[in-house]
This record gives structure tokens, sequence and C-alpha cells, in this order.
């Protein structure tokens, strides 16, 4: 089931990434958390022979899908929870929130 294997996926590291090839904001945020020091774990949906299924799922869990406008990717999880998409993990940077919460996951040291 889709739900599972992204929840699986999920909780591999402390931060995991869903993304695609041709997702420019995916790049921005993976930009973004490698240059707080942070080893994310990148899932390519493209690439995966679920992908399609789990963009889904994704789309469901971020409450958006077709017509609404929300893109399903990136998708970023902290510790396993879904932290949301771009404008989400800006906005917890900018607000200085995102560094104490990459902390908590153990997705930073210091």
């Amino acid at each position: 089931m889709a739900m599972d294997h992204v929840a699986r996926l999920a909780s591999e590291r402390a931060v995991v990434v869903f993304t695609a090839s041709n997702c420019s904001m995916g790049d921005v945020v993976t930009s973004l958390l490698s240059s707080l020091g942070v080893n994310a774990a990148v899932h390519d949906l493209d690439r995966d022979p679920r992908g399609l299924e789990m963009q889904r799922e994704l789309a469901r869990r971020l409450g958006s899908g077709a017509g609404r406008g929300t893109p399903t990717v990136p998708a970023v999880f902290v510790g396993g929870d879904l932290v949301g998409g771009t404008n989400r993990v800006m906005a917890l940077h900018l607000s200085g929130e995102l560094v104490p919460m990459l902390r908590n996951a153990g997705a930073l040291w210091l």
C-alpha cells in the first residue's frame, strides 16, 4: 500500500524529501537543507516504480490534488512527520524554527 511505503521511506532518516526530477523547488529545498548540514534522503518519484502511487498518497496527506493548485512535491518529512512543501520549509527557515526542528529530529548535531 502506498501509505505504508511512504511512511516507511519517510522514517528511514531524520529528514526525507520526496521530489521529482523536473521539480526545481525540490532542488531549492534540498540545497537549503544541505547548506544547513543536513544529509537528507531524497526520493525521486519519477524513478520509483511506485512513484505515481506515492505521489497520490502525498497529495492526500498535503490536502492537495488535481485542480487545487498545490504541488505535491517536494514533500519534506522531518523525524518521520510531514512538514510540508517548499513554502512551509522556507517559512520555518525564515522564522528560525527549522534549525531547532532539525536538531530535535537528530538531523543536526550542533
